[in-house]
């Protein structure tokens, strides 16, 4: 079993290097956030990380929560870490002063963050969920509930779900059943059963707050229809027609209790207007597609550590160039192509898309913060293209990176004593929940590409043209070509897909995931130059930290000629449309 260390240097980097956090909460009114204050916040996220949640990350999934009589008990030690992360004052980092919380910008907390996401997954899932809570509520609950609610969730005394998936309807919420009826008093009775909801029940807390959707007798048919409503397990110390009917046992997560909720005529509480459910959910939604693209590139963190204490532990047969560690038997794995190969992947994905992921958390931070309209809206037009890049790029990363790290331990990758496949047990259902990978790619190719005539697509291309245009070493100007290429050609295919689409619907669905992948890695690349740019010019200026930036450098060079050319087979797929996605009947396929 491997301990988790959290990156402390490789977040200074992508922070303060290249993000230039605290300069950019500057101008957003935010001085007060410095960089010595995001570091202190970072060391003592990583010391919890570390010494408290880390070890539960396997104890977790060797023993999961249990349930009698409709009652959930956590994992061993899932509820002390969960006391002392309150008493830490973690469970309010983002919420508003105004409730308790401690108004922390973004790029001051998301560090802690991913940091548990690596540490335990299972477990952060619970804290992670009541933020999102908070942010729906925060942005459409009435004063009143926010008064009842708020100060409980964001002091972490209660925490909170979304419940939205029902036995007959999974991603399409338009046939959804659950029932709301007004009472005399404003309240509403809920009725209904609610699948897939994770922490539904649980012990860490005497309470939970339940976001659930659901419909009134007079509702119209489809998503038009759907209202959001609290409702709580428990009210004024009774309970409240809420009750769990069964955990679910899972590949993977297993720490984190995911539960079949009955509601039977629980009392609840209108959020928002009536019919406007989905977009008050999308609020705790669209914080949770980013929070699910931490949980990728924390178990892609993970996994890169495991694999590099293995690679440069394990004594197995000779370099092909001479013995490397002449006073051992064996030279270490790592110096061998193919594992340098498996490690430079894992390194090169993580990396790159961490700087992909914290820059579109500075544009969250823009949106909220920023002095003027224009700048607001600007930012929350690219924050909207990139928020389902993230969550599909990062997760499918946090695959590849646990699969490539059972391959780097071999056959001890296998056995569940070394704790790598449990990484990728645990990080195959980040690319099915909170929307599957697939549906993001429908939402960026329908909803934020094709729908607003590729506006978001000239505003990120006119950030990637500023740093094509920056000075940087000779040395990276082949990298610069090489997006450069890359970009015209993601233009070329943007016009390709809008043309056939207008014609066929049915190219969207057809070529949504190739052209979001196709987008991911071409992303990555523009933030893997910007890293070369910052790297080139402080391996120049210091010699201290020379192995970490030529580390950077090798992991960029790695990306551009290794992972980059991925682009190509995506492009290819798009090119070829619904034409290479023929209707197939069932004995067609299945013989």
């Amino acid at each position: 079993m491997y301990n988790y260390r959290a990156p402390r240097r490789e977040l200074q980097f992508v922070l303060h290097e290249v993000l230039q956090a605290a300069q950019v909460l500057t101008t957003l009114g935010r001085p007060d956030i410095n960089e010595e204050l995001i570091d202190g916040i970072m060391e003592e996220g990583a010391r919890f990380s570390e010494g408290v949640l880390s070890p539960l990350n396997a104890s977790g999934d060797w023993q999961p929560p249990t349930i009698t009589d409709g009652v959930v008990t956590a994992s061993a030690g899932f509820k002390e870490a969960y006391r002392l992360f309150r008493e830490g004052g973690w469970t309010g980092m983002s919420a508003d002063t105004a409730v308790g919380g401690q108004g922390l910008p973004a790029l001051a907390h998301i560090p802690v963050g991913e940091m548990l996401c690596s540490a335990a997954m299972a477990w952060r899932m619970a804290s992670g969920l009541s933020e999102g809570a908070i942010a729906a509520l925060t942005r459409h609950a009435s004063e009143d509930i926010k008064a009842r609610y708020l100060p409980q969730l964001v002091s972490g005394e209660w925490t909170g779900t979304m419940c939205l998936t029902e036995p007959q309807a999974g991603t399409d919420l338009a046939i959804l059943r659950t029932r709301a009826e007004g009472a005399a008093d404003g309240s509403y009775k809920i009725s209904g059963t609610k699948i897939y909801i994770s922490w539904g029940e649980h012990d860490l807390t005497d309470n939970i707050v339940h976001l659930v959707l659901a419909r009134l007798p007079d509702a119209v048919a489809g998503t038009k229809g759907i209202s959001l409503f609290l409702v709580p397990k428990r009210l004024e110390g009774r309970a409240n027609g809420v009750s769990c009917l069964s955990i679910e046992h899972k590949m993977g997560i297993h720490g984190s209790p995911t539960c079949v909720m009955s509601f039977d005529n629980a009392q609840g509480w209108l959020v928002g207007k009536e019919g406007g459910g989905l977009a008050c959910m999308f609020t705790m939604m669209n914080h949770a597609r980013l929070g699910v693209g931490l949980q990728g590139l924390g178990i892609s963190e993970r996994a890169l550590q495991a694999s590099c204490t293995y690679a440069f532990e394990r004594l197995q047969g000779r370099s092909v160039r001479g013995p490397q560690a002449p006073d051992k038997n064996a030279d270490p794995i790592a110096v061998h192509a193919d594992v340098r190969r498996m490690l430079l992947t894992q390194k090169a994905l993580t990396e790159g898309e961490r700087l992909l992921a914290y820059y579109t958390y500075m544009l969250e931070d823009t949106e909220q913060l920023a002095p003027t309209a224009p700048e607001r809206e600007r930012a929350g037009l690219l924050l909207a293209l990139l928020v389902p890049i993230v969550k599909a790029r990062l997760t499918e990363s946090g695959v590849e990176c646990a699969s490539l790290a059972i391959q780097v331990h071999g056959g001890a990758g296998f056995i569940r004593d070394t704790g790598v496949e449990q990484y990728l047990r645990d990080s195959k259902i980040t690319c099915i929940y909170e929307g599957t990978n697939g549906i993001q790619a429908l939402d960026l190719l329908g909803r934020k590409v094709l729908a607003n005539g590729g506006e978001s697509l000239k505003l990120i291309n006119a950030e990637i043209a500023a740093t094509l245009a920056a000075d940087m070493p000779q040395s990276l100007r082949s990298w610069a070509t090489l997006l450069q290429l890359a970009l015209q050609e993601w233009a070329e295919l943007t016009r390709l897909v809008a043309e056939r689409v207008a014609k066929d619907p049915d190219e969207l669905g057809a070529v949504a995931v190739d052209y979001l992948h196709y987008a991911g890695y071409v992303l990555t690349a523009w933030c893997w130059l910007k890293a070369a740019m910052v790297a080139s010019l402080k391996l120049g200026a210091t010699k201290a930290e020379a192995p970490f930036y030529e580390g950077k450098l090798m992991a960029a060079q790695f990306y551009f000629e290794r992972i980059l050319p991925r682009t190509l087979s995506h492009a290819a797929a798009v090119r070829a449309g619904v034409a290479s996605v023929p209707i197939l009947r069932a004995e067609q396929l299945c013989g």
